[in-house]
């Protein structure tokens, strides 16, 4: 078998069974590449992940690329990549489907009744496994909690991402930049974006995920930050309920929490609203690869590079707590809800019970209580 289809059938055998988020994929891919084939040492398995992080976009989708790029060259980038992502698009629209055609009706209004409270608890878990690595020192939770409070002011969510983690690198390498032109924040003085309402198309749908997919770090559950702020809020096409349901319908399927893009182009757009959004989110991760990835050594021990991914971790963890608050206010909305997302964190942080299994639960106590 040559590179390349190893490389194939390796990431569709993840793309088929990779639940469980983030960190449980790049555990998989440790199994797989590092133990079992020993395509990569551990060495050189850490330099790719540190890589991912420095870069926006989903990190297990970057891993898939990276390997694909290390083991088979430029073919292998595009087929790592895309035989990882494409198994839960392909799931996702078949929900989607489902969803445009059945979601709204009572015979199904359970399922998600249950659902939502789960999707609050698992974000609210990563929330509290993220800020341990992320928030290092007083400068970064400072950070983070005025990220947060300058979110329901209505700061936009890209200068505070931004903005945060240049205020952190700056603070943080001080003495190094103490005759830096005040021009150097001028770059990031115009990024945040009128709050219109306009029509919805297909280009603008496009042009959005595409700068989504550009800009978002810190996983896929900050993606609610951008999502609402721009799907919600700016332009007025969706609703929380939708975006809650669009989270929900990432966490049942597979693979990367940014095919959520494929659900909300479908139902905004039907089959072509979802492929465009999908190859808008997911684009810019296989160009940052492709041009980060022979740079791994520098950017790892750059001190810049270094404190400003401290800065944008800690801002990504405030947007992320700041959208958790408004998506439970319209998901917690009674006594059952709330005991299920209260016994949902208790089952994830103490008896660390897979997402996917609670995600089911949740949908049988939806079902239970309609009876």
């Amino acid at each position: 078998m040559s590179n390349l289809a190893e490389v194939a059938a390796l990431f569709l055998k993840l793309g088929f069974t990779a639940f469980g988020g983030p960190a449980a994929h790049i555990a998989l891919m440790h199994d797989e590449v590092v133990v079992r084939r020993k395509w990569l040492t551990d060495e050189e398995f850490l330099d790719l992940l540190g890589a991912t992080n420095l870069i926006p976009g989903p990190n297990s989708t970057e891993m898939s690329i990276h390997i694909g790029y290390l083991r088979a060259g430029w073919p292998g980038l595009i087929v790592g990549g895309l035989c990882f992502v494409m198994p839960a698009v392909f799931m996702v629209l078949a929900l989607s489907w489902l969803y445009v055609r059945f979601g709204g009706t009572p015979q199904v209004g359970w399922l998600m009744y249950g659902i939502k409270p789960v999707v609050i608890a698992i974000i609210a878990q990563a929330l509290w496994i993220l800020g341990g690595k992320a928030l290092k020192n007083s400068l970064t939770v400072g950070t983070g909690i005025a990220v947060f409070a300058l979110y329901f002011i209505g700061i936009n969510e890209i200068t505070l991402l931004f903005g945060g983690a240049l205020i952190v690198m700056l603070i943080a390498n001080w003495q190094r930049i103490k005759k830096t032109s005040p021009a150097l924040l001028l770059p990031f003085s115009g990024i945040g974006l009128a709050q219109i309402a306009v029509p919805f198309s297909l280009p603008i749908l496009f042009l959005t995920f595409l700068k989504i997919g550009a800009v978002l770090y810190g996983g896929g559950y900050v993606l609610l930050a951008f999502v609402r702020a721009d799907f919600v809020e700016r332009l007025g096409w969706l609703t929380d309920q939708q975006l809650i349901d669009a989270i929900a319908i990432g966490q049942v399927t597979p693979g990367p929490l940014f095919t959520t893009a494929t659900f909300i182009g479908y139902i905004l757009g039907g089959t072509p609203g979802a492929l465009l959004a999908t190859l808008g989110i997911f684009l810019p991760s296989f160009i940052f690869v492709a041009i980060s990835n022979p740079l791994i050594p520098r950017i790892r021990n750059s001190t810049w590079m270094s404190s400003l991914l401290d800065g944008v971790n800690a801002s990504a963890l405030g947007l992320m707590a700041a959208v958790t608050v408004q998506l439970a206010s319209s998901s917690l909305t009674d006594f059952p809800t709330a005991l299920i997302a209260i016994a949902s964190i208790f089952l994830l942080l103490r008896c660390k019970i897979n997402s996917t299994w609670l995600i089911a639960g949740g949908a049988l106590i939806g079902f239970l209580l309609s009876r």
